[in-house]
Parts: C-alpha cells; structure tokens; sequence
C-alpha cells in the first residue's frame, strides 16, 4: 500500500513541487457540484421541484440507456441554453456559500494538501468537468491559480448550451500537459491529486500522483508510480441524480463527475 502521505519532502524540506493539479468533485470537496449547482439554479430561479427531478431524471435515463458520460455531459450544459451568464455566475456564487455554510463541503485531507502546496509557492490548478460558475468560488477560496474545466460557450452575453470540449477523463491530462509546457514546468516538478478511475489521465501526466480515497485503478497506478494515497470521503457521500453522468469502466460503484 502506498503511504498516506501527499507528497515525500525533497532535501531541501519542501516538496519540490512546482505545479500541483486538484480534481475537485470528491477531491477537494465532498459533493458532486454539477448537479448540486442545478438544482440550486432551477431553484432560484423559481422552478418547481419536479422540473430538476425531471432534468436529472433524464440524465439518469439516458446514462441507463448507454448514452456516453461525453454526450451525458454535453446534454448537461444544453440545460443551460438561453441562460443569462451574469445571472449563472451569480447563482454559482450563492451556492458555493450556501454549501460551505454547512461545514461539511470542503474535503479537508485535500485542502490541507492544496493549502501545503500553495504555502511552499506551487501554482495551483483545479481541473474538473464542472464549469466556471461553480468553480470560481472554490478557486477563490482556495487561492489556486489556474481553472482547467469544460467551457459552455457564450455568445452575447448567454449560454448557447453547446459545448466544445468536456474536461473529463483523457481531456484532464491533455490540459494538464498544456499547462505544464505553458509553465515550463517538467512533469517530475508537478502533482496531481484525484479520486476516481476518469482522473487517471491526469495522474499519469506528472511525476508525483496522488490518489484520494480507495479507486482501485488509481491505488494501483500510485503503488506502480512511487505516488501517495490520501483518505477519501466514505462510501455514501453522494448519491441519486448526480448517477447520470456515468463513469464505463468504474472500479467502485460511486456516481459519476
């Protein structure tokens, strides 16, 4: 088993690294934001309960059916269409303090990790398939630097609801070695830290990887590495719609990012 230990110190007693990659949904914090920030959206924006149950619903159905975690995701964002931006980023606001007043949102293995990094002068990158609204908030918060996430577009001022590019599984390594050649940062200067088999990819891009929590596919790939475990967020942590946007392939049955 690989230590539970973020990142062995080099001579000097810093970590040497320059760079440090964080999965956020699961990773740095408990909840799976996609779908907790579409139903705070729908809510505040004065739909009645049914019409998220019938969104997520949809979602689930389609996951059910076979419908690729890529199309699941693109059909997340169409949910969007139309949507002011202003109004959208507003909202992710107001949710990212809504969950944090609970006290239960942010991981604290991973934070104190980020916090650790950041302290020794590491950019600081978080990389997830969430968008801007709801990763904003926690980049603020955390003082990272960099937001490495899917892209909606926006035209005029409003969410189209197409979506390019969705920053999951490959495409997380792929912006992680964009970043890192963009930083001149080698990879055995950089870091990555992620919970699920999909964060792979990004794990395998850097020299020290990190797993958070128990994925088997990871655990393995840290243990073949020389890389770290971190404790995860227990099994249960999050359920119900939040399944849609399933992950083929998984090692453990948790829902999808």
């Amino acid at each position: 088993m690989p230590a539970e230990d973020p990142i062995s110190p080099d001579s000097t007693g810093g970590s040497g690294v320059e760079l440090a990659f964080f999965d956020v949904d699961e990773t740095l914090i408990t909840v799976k934001s996609m779908f907790r920030f579409l139903e705070f959206h729908f809510r505040e924006r004065g739909l009645a309960p049914s019409a998220y149950a019938e969104a997520a619903g949809d979602l689930r159905a389609k996951a059910a059916a076979g419908v690729s975690r890529r199309e699941t995701n693109r059909e997340f964002y169409r949910l969007f269409a139309g949507r002011p931006a202003e109004e959208v980023f507003a909202h992710g606001r107001a949710w990212f303090d809504a969950e944090l007043a609970s006290g239960t949102l942010l991981h604290p293995p991973a934070v104190e990790a980020l916090r650790r990094h950041r302290g020794e002068g590491a950019v600081i990158a978080l990389v997830s398939g969430s968008f801007r609204p709801c990763l904003q908030p926690v980049a603020q918060f955390l003082g990272a630097d960099e937001i490495l996430c899917s892209e909606p577009e926006i035209v005029g001022g409003h969410f189209t609801g197409h979506l390019e590019h969705a920053a999951i599984g490959p495409e997380k390594g792929r912006l992680a070695r964009e970043l890192m050649a963009r930083r001149a940062v080698p990879a055995a200067r950089a870091a990555a830290y992620g919970d699920h088999a999909s964060d792979l990819d990004l794990l395998r891009s850097v020299g020290h990887p990190v797993a958070v929590g128990d994925d088997l596919v990871l655990g393995a790939h840290v243990t073949r590495a020389g890389g770290r475990t971190l404790p995860g967020i227990g099994q249960g942590a999050a359920a119900g719609a939040e399944r849609a946007i399933g992950r083929p392939g998984t090692s453990r049955p948790t829902p999808a990012r």
